[in-house]
């Protein structure tokens, strides 16, 4: 049997000499040297792809802007706009193979784009792939750009797009959790602090508080975007915008802020902008603190519906998967575990971008290829895990209604409410009773003649309880001695 044959390939050639490429390979030499130099996390950039669709916007500004300042001839600046919009709509994503890891401050992920768009245009042009001495992927589709320029303003549109996912999943799991507080409006609970019974409230306001934590984390997340929106194009390799015309840095700020929709502006100092990647470093931490005020909620959940029969068992998660190999019936709180880990890798992530930002020397900072791929990781994990909450969880949640009613019943805490009447310090002598001789505080009230069961009943209302209704009243103070003997 024939062997078969060999796949057929073009040469292409750089400053370290020529390699045999795939001949339907949209990228190049300089892709190829990327690939074998760093097979380090087996993720191509490709995975984030409104990080693809940030590079192609970027080079679709460029050749828009060298057209109108005419350091590009109209011909050329057609084709790579055009194979620009291409690879935005969703095109040819497949061809950016470069690891998200890269050595070289995001060269390889810059010549990456490079070579794609300008083979795409070599095909639209009916020529063959590598076809450089027409169009080439330095001289044309790089031109008036350096990798330094490039990189980080195509990050920032990237994470900008990929935000704007975030938070939508976001809304809708405070949606979620709004739902749910109006459906508990009216179920009294024990309140807790420090893991100890405190005063009562209703679950639908411990779930309202759920609500309004993550609505001021998407005004935080939305706040620290803006930051994203000094972008350095035009400062070229350290700053000092050299090889570009005076014209091109606004011009190519008026066409992606066209293209991309958002309110882009040029630094004020480009040697500062390129050095600088401070502004990753705040949006990461707003990541952060979202992450983390998620994972308290989940740590809530999980603790609200422990046992089933042994613990809080105030609410119940929708069972989603059996929960132990060994032990028959056992359920998980699997979603909001899965949740925790997300917010743990997050931290994480944190933390690489602040080392990686505090790690930059001199003119420019070389990490920032573990800084986009930290953060754009943490967005995606993110809005996944938001997905999951929700849909797994949040929107099934119930709640064990006489359990609650049982132990708010039960509960000392409800002697806080009779305090404005009773005093302190008689309060907390009932309390002490009922606790050792596990009766009701009600019925104590009224058997040592301090209340009748009317005014005890009107003050442990569950509006007045949960402090939806406040009393106002001067309390006529009676001291520990002077309640009647039991």
């Amino acid at each position: 049997m024939a062997a078969d044959a060999p796949a057929p390939t073009r040469t292409e050639t750089d400053s370290l000499g020529s390699l045999e490429i795939p001949a339907d390979a949209y990228w190049g030499v300089h892709t190829a040297r990327a690939e074998e130099n760093f097979p380090i996390t087996k993720r191509p950039i490709s995975v984030y792809p409104d990080m693809i669709r940030g590079l192609a916007m970027v080079k679709q500004a460029s050749a828009r802007a060298n057209k109108q300042i005419g350091t590009l001839d109209a011909e050329r600046a057609d084709l790579i706009d055009a194979a620009a919009q291409r690879v935005i709509d969703g095109e040819f994503h497949d061809q950016f193979i470069v690891g998200v890891i890269q050595g070289g401050a995001g060269t390889s992920t810059n010549m990456n784009a490079n070579e794609v768009i300008t083979n795409i245009a070599l095909e639209m042009a009916g020529r063959q792939k590598g076809d450089y001495a027409y169009l080439s992927p330095i001289d044309h589709t790089n031109r008036s750009q350096s990798t330094n320029d490039v990189y980080p303003t195509a990050i920032k549109i990237g994470l900008s797009l990929n935000l704007r996912s975030l938070l939508d999943e976001l809304d809708l799991l405070r949606r979620s959790f709004l739902g749910k507080a109006a459906e508990f409006h009216d179920v009294l609970k024990v309140g807790r602090t420090q893991l100890q019974d405190a005063v009562p409230m209703t679950l639908g306001q411990e779930f309202n508080g759920f609500a309004s934590t993550l609505g001021y984390d998407h005004k935080r997340l939305t706040e620290n975007a803006s930051l994203l929106f000094e972008i350095n194009m035009g400062a070229t390799a350290i700053g000092t915008g050299i090889t570009t015309h005076p014209a091109y840095a606004s011009a190519v700020l008026y066409h992606l802020r066209e293209i991309s929709g958002l309110d882009l502006k040029t630094a004020d100092d480009l040697v500062e902008s390129t050095s600088d990647t401070g502004s990753f470093m705040s949006f990461s931490s707003s990541l952060k603190r979202n992450a983390i005020k998620l994972s308290k909620i989940c740590n809530d959940l999980r603790l609200l519906s422990s046992g089933p029969q042994a613990g809080l068992g105030e609410i119940n998660l929708p069972a989603k998967q059996a929960g132990s190999s060994i032990m028959p019936g056992k359920v998980n709180p699997v979603i909001p575990e899965v949740v925790n880990q997300v917010a743990f890798a997050v931290t994480g992530a944190d933390t690489t971008v602040t080392m990686a930002v505090e790690g930059g020397q001199l003119q420019l900072n070389a990490f920032e290829p573990v800084i986009a791929h930290s953060i754009f990781q943490s967005i995606t994990w993110m809005q996944q895990a938001m997905w999951t909450l929700r849909v797994n969880c949040v929107d099934g949640i119930t709640a064990n209604r006489d359990r609650l009613g049982a132990m708010v019943g039960a509960s000392v805490g409800v002697v806080t409410a009779l305090t404005p009447f009773i005093g302190y310090a008689a309060s907390a002598a009932l309390a002490k009773t009922a606790l050792l001789t596990n009766r009701n505080v009600a019925d104590l009230v009224v058997e040592a003649g301090l209340m009748t069961r009317e005014e005890v009943m009107k003050q442990i209302s569950p509006a007045r309880l949960s402090g939806l209704e406040t009393v106002t009243a001067a309390i006529p103070v009676i001291a520990a001695e002077d309640l009647p003997e039991n």
